[in-house]
């Protein structure tokens, strides 16, 4: 497997998770609760910003990509 395809593999990953945060967010009636779910999925759209930007990059930049 190549490091895009990990890249992207991760990035779905990320995207359930970020799905399953949500849910937890608003299933529970605990303010404090729903802010730490709701904080814990801002932080993987950061980490997902990453990481398409890296994948974005190594389709610019991989020499397999370049004709």
């Amino acid at each position: 497997m190549t490091v895009q395809k990990d890249l992207e593999k991760v990035l779905a990953y990320c995207e359930a998770i970020k799905g399953d945060y949500a849910v937890m967010a608003h299933s529970t009636e605990d303010q404090q609760t729903k802010q730490i779910f709701n904080n814990m999925k801002a932080d993987i759209d950061k980490h997902m910003e990453f990481l398409s930007g890296r994948i974005e990059y190594l389709k610019q930049n991989n020499d397999l990509n370049i004709q």
